[in-house]
């Protein structure tokens, strides 16, 4: 037993000593080294390969280049335009008129895909079984959020509203490159048979996430810069800075198309008022100033108006629903990947970089534990049972590490994209001068067609025009 005792104390001796050897864990996000007492059990070390992704000896160390269109001398790189990204897919999504269900009235809707030449029916309930796929498939690439339920008191404007939403995410998700060729989209966007759920939980069933069939997740941590850290911070910066802007703007573009929709109702209500006191039979009293004939040539005058008033309005109106389309929604489009981005750098600090530090610690409460047994002379049965517990920790620590490696890899991935992405802002503001300038410029016309017409208003005493007030006469009329 003494000898035994021996033994155990020199490997435990050895293994703390060969700490830095054989495990370097790093926070990654602080860049601090982490605990620095892990030990290696030899005679089980080979069960960290069993947890690894596999790959065959023939397979290439490169991604898949229909999905990750890396260069060959490093797959991080991404290649694509934003035109090549919007011009893959252009998914539709509109209201089915009628409403199905026997208690419970739901909203389905039609989903066209320009890629899969599809069109299916999905309800709501089936863009949310989707996106948890996507989430469990794809956890460290960027999942757009969706809209909200609201299963009661849902108005038309509402349920317009959620149509526009899932329009926006489904649209995301068709044009990631990560998502092109996966299962999980073109049963979504093209299958047409029943329980659609199902079918979709069936296809990730037993497949593992993006790490575990990834080529390269065992290889991801060599092609990140050293600098990955410092870039990471300065990218969730910026892209923070861009969404708040942009939130801002959105604000304000929606301020401006909803003015541009009021100002068509009041020039509406204006036009109907004209063509009321154009269209008004009380008698003129005997005496006015004006004679019956005069009253009725203004009465005539105004009502004819009217319907200029009415074309402004309309002029008006397209020119606030045309921003809401080409403005707002880019808009919109827009900060939901900035949103989905900001998630996904939520999910890697909270989720596997917690795991990996949580992981860490447990680990070296174990190897305290495993010193403590040696030292107070417990039976062998029980150091076996603490060498084995630590074993599985070391395996699960490897595989943690490896997925941060593999996170930051795609991370870096998703930051290429969503600058990618960043032309899209020069669109967006192109359409909001074209929209302005062809609004006023069909508003001029309209004002320009009006403006000969209001001679008729001016009638003297004798039936004879009259020019309209100098602007000097018209500041008596001003309070």
């Amino acid at each position: 037993m003494q000898n035994w005792l021996c033994v155990k104390q020199a490997q435990i001796s050895g293994s703390l000593s060969l700490v830095v050897k054989h495990f370097t864990f790093k926070s990654l996000t602080h860049g601090s080294p982490a605990h620095r007492f892990i030990g290696v059990n030899i005679r089980r070390s080979v069960r960290i390969y069993e947890v690894l992704p596999k790959r065959h000896l023939n397979e290439q160390k490169l991604p898949d280049s229909s999905r990750m269109q890396g260069t060959e001398r490093n797959p991080m790189i991404l290649s694509y335009t934003l035109q090549e990204l919007f011009g893959h897919d252009t998914v539709q999504v509109e209201l089915i008129p009628e409403k199905k269900g026997l208690f419970l009235k739901h909203v389905e809707y039609e989903v066209s895909s320009s890629h899969f030449k599809s069109s299916v029916y999905r309800r709501y309930n089936d863009f949310v079984v989707f996106q948890e796929m996507l989430l469990q498939k794809y956890p460290y690439r960027m999942v757009p959020s969706l809209p909200p339920k609201r299963m009661l008191g849902a108005d038309r404007e509402f349920i317009e509203s959620r149509r526009r939403a899932l329009k926006r995410f489904v649209n995301l998700v068709a044009r990631h490159p990560s998502f092109w060729d996966d299962v999980l989209v073109n049963i979504f966007l093209s299958y047409n048979g029943q329980d659609i759920q199902n079918r979709m939980r069936e296809s990730i069933r037993g497949v593992g996430d993006e790490y575990m069939t990834s080529k390269i997740s065992a290889q991801a941590k060599d092609f990140l810069p050293s600098d990955i850290q410092v870039q990471f911070a300065a990218s969730r910066e910026l892209i923070r800075n861009i969404f708040n802007s942009f939130y801002k703007l959105r604000d304000r573009a929606e301020r401006i198309a909803a003015r541009a929709i009021d100002n068509a109702t009041d020039l509406l209500g204006f036009g109907k008022e004209l063509s009321a006191l154009g269209s008004d039979t009380t008698p003129l009293p005997s005496w006015a100033a004006l004679d019956k004939s005069t009253w009725g040539a203004l009465k005539q005058a105004l009502k004819g108006l009217s319907v200029e008033f009415a074309l402004l309005a309309d002029k008006a109106a397209q020119q606030g629903k045309l921003e809401e389309i080409d403005v707002v929604e880019k808009l919109n489009l827009f900060l939901d990947l900035l949103q989905s981005y900001k998630d996904l750098c939520e999910r890697h600090e909270k989720g596997v970089l917690h795991k990996h530090q949580k992981a860490l610690h447990k680990y070296s409460l174990m190897k305290k534990q495993m010193i403590s047994a040696t030292v107070q002379n417990k039976e062998g049965e029980s150091v076996e049972q603490l060498e084995s517990r630590i074993a599985e920790q070391e395996n699960a620590i490897m595989v943690m590490e490896l997925r941060n490696y593999f996170s930051l890899y795609c991370l870096h991935q998703e930051t290429q994209l969503m600058h990618i992405y960043l032309p899209l802002t020069s669109h967006i503001l192109g359409a909001f001068v074209n929209s302005q300038i062809q609004g006023h410029k069909e508003m001029t016309n309209v004002w320009n067609e009006l403006k000969p017409k209001l001679n008729c208003l001016y009638v003297g005493m004798d039936g004879l025009p009259t020019p309209p007030l100098s602007p000097e006469e018209s500041r008596f009329f001003t309070p």
